[in-house]
């Protein structure tokens, strides 16, 4: 459908959101189609997942130098724990890191990513977080948003994220929260939820959100993956239990994706806030949102086009 009017009732051989091809089932595609996610049982290895635990820690111990990562802290911890994972909830921009961009790599990864990417294939963003026992301060719990927000790309359907469960993955250890079907609406306004003194730095979440929307928690074991749309209204709670959530993801596009003007949109305040977060880091002027994300963007598959 070339309109935004999407239909719920399924149209065979008219699929938007997912690729012809062999790899997915019909029910499969059915189900993205319908609900903007879709659920792998055991597709990574623990044998990967050890050793990205193992690239993680080291991280942490500052044995390894990441140029243009971002690496999340709780400073109030530091002085109890020093530099261990037991202070770091997520190491960003991990692309110049060979051990952890494995991961983008992944043959078994890549071949889901084509259904909904086509075979050209960019690793656009690159996240591991270790969810943190919290308290009821609520340090670490990620307010409902669309990751599109974050992106000065199109079309949003030819990006997908993989996100992989390093453990299990359940609602006591805050696993990932989705509203299924909220991927055929339009990108909404974001901003910093009002919890006093509880928003981390770019931690957007929805101004106004649909509290009645229907909300599904998405429980995983560990190599499970969940590939999902970027408009697809997701979050997660909070880590009621004493050991770490830890996941790792990537968001991938399309080569043939372009870039956009977020200038008079519902995305400009985030491109000053970026802009200002590298200006103070590397001391950089006149930067747009597109030059970071050119930055961070990686071919792994086919033929670098536009992106």
């Amino acid at each position: 459908p070339t309109s935004a009017q999407v239909s719920a009732v399924p149209q065979p051989g008219r699929f938007r959101y997912t690729l012809d091809n062999d790899v997915l089932t019909t029910k499969q595609r059915q189900f993205y189609e319908d609900n903007g996610y879709l659920l792998i049982k055991k597709l990574v290895s623990d044998e990967d997942i050890e050793r990205f635990r193992k690239e993680f820690v080291r991280i942490c111990k500052k044995e390894v130098n990441l140029p243009g990562a971002m690496i999340m802290k709780d400073e109030s911890l530091r002085s109890q724990y020093g530099q261990s994972e037991k202070v770091v909830n997520k190491v960003q921009d991990f692309q110049e890191d060979e051990e952890l961009f494995r991961y983008c790599t992944l043959p078994e990864i890549l071949r889901y990513v084509e259904c909904f990417t086509g075979p050209n294939i960019m690793a656009m963003h690159t996240m591991l977080i270790n969810k943190l026992p919290d308290s009821d301060i609520q340090t670490f719990l990620h307010p409902m948003h669309q990751d599109l927000h974050y992106f000065p790309f199109r079309p949003a359907d030819r990006i997908v994220c993989s996100w992989t469960a390093m453990e299990a993955a359940n609602q006591e250890n805050g696993c990932l929260i989705v509203q299924p079907g909220t991927h055929k609406e339009t990108l909404k306004p974001h901003g910093y939820p009002k919890w006093e003194g509880k928003a981390n730095k770019l931690f957007h979440g929805l101004l106004d959100e649909d509290e009645k929307s229907p909300r599904v928690h998405i429980v995983m074991e560990k190599g499970d993956t969940v590939f999902f749309h970027p408009l697809l209204i997701h979050g997660s709670g909070i880590n009621k239990t004493s050991g770490f959530r830890k996941s790792i993801s990537c968001h991938f596009a399309s080569s043939e994706c372009y870039y956009i003007d977020v200038k008079n949109t519902t995305q400009e305040g985030l491109e000053k806030e970026m802009v200002e977060m590298v200006h103070k880091k590397y001391n950089m002027t006149s930067v747009e949102l597109r030059d970071i994300w050119n930055f961070r963007a990686r071919l792994v598959q086919g033929e670098r086009i536009n992106l």
